[in-house]
């Protein structure tokens, strides 16, 4: 999951990167509204955690604005308030889901959770191909019933092809989804961090489920290889 946070407590946006990304989320920081607009509009998120008061623009605003350009990323609106006007304003602004600070981490990684499942694609919380089985939730992958280990990294980009099993992946989309837009591009990691993937999903099975397109990306069979 890529998670765009826009929190101008440094300290706490800090806080939440570090945490995210323990769980495996991709995760890129804004400290103003201006500039979380900006990076909503143009890079790709599945949630967006959004403080309401920001320099710049506010979260009410930040969030009317993406939603009047059509943009349907989840939204999880954060305030210091606790009240019901506040909730109601930033639900009638268009937020998905709302958290008051100071609040529970574990609650709002679940509600993260929780959003990305209930965007329009409806993903389901296990991906199963074939006899390949990936729990994103708990981070957990088998094949015909082994455990496979696999890094935190590495984990994010089988479930990444995983979610768009049958499709050719571009090294671009993959940086682009796996790794914060603070990270200097360098294709031929994609390239490492593939390869050892596919060392372990399919060589010691005898399968061949991770397929290298030639000049276009990756490919991950849909019926498990």
């Amino acid at each position: 999951m890529r998670v765009l946070v826009v929190e101008d407590e440094r300290r706490l946006a800090a806080a939440l990167q570090r945490g995210l990304t323990a769980e495996g989320f991709t995760v890129d920081v804004a400290h103003d509204g201006n500039q979380g607009l900006w990076l909503a509009l143009e890079q790709g998120y599945d949630v967006i955690v959004l403080d309401i008061m920001l320099p710049g623009l506010n979260g009410y605003r930040v969030c009317s604005r993406l939603r009047g350009v059509g943009s349907e990323t989840p939204i999880l609106m954060l305030t210091a308030k606790d009240g019901e006007y506040d909730e109601a304003e930033a639900l009638d602004t268009g937020a998905d889901d709302f958290l008051s600070k100071p609040f529970s981490y574990v609650v709002l990684v679940a509600r993260l959770r929780a959003l990305h499942r209930r965007t329009g694609r409806r993903l389901p919380a296990t991906l199963e191909l074939g006899g390949l089985v990936i729990d994103p939730a708990r981070r957990t992958c088998s094949r015909d019933g082994s455990e496979v280990r696999l890094t935190t990294r590495e984990f994010a980009i089988l479930e990444y092809l995983a979610r768009r099993a049958g499709e050719v992946v571009t090294k671009r989309e993959i940086l682009q989804h796996v790794w914060d837009s603070a990270f200097e591009a360098d294709l031929n990691l994609v390239e490492v961090h593939v390869s050892a993937v596919r060392r372990k999903i399919d060589a010691p099975f005898g399968r061949s489920a991770l397929e290298t397109v030639r000049g276009a990306g990756y490919r991950l069979a849909a019926n498990g290889g």
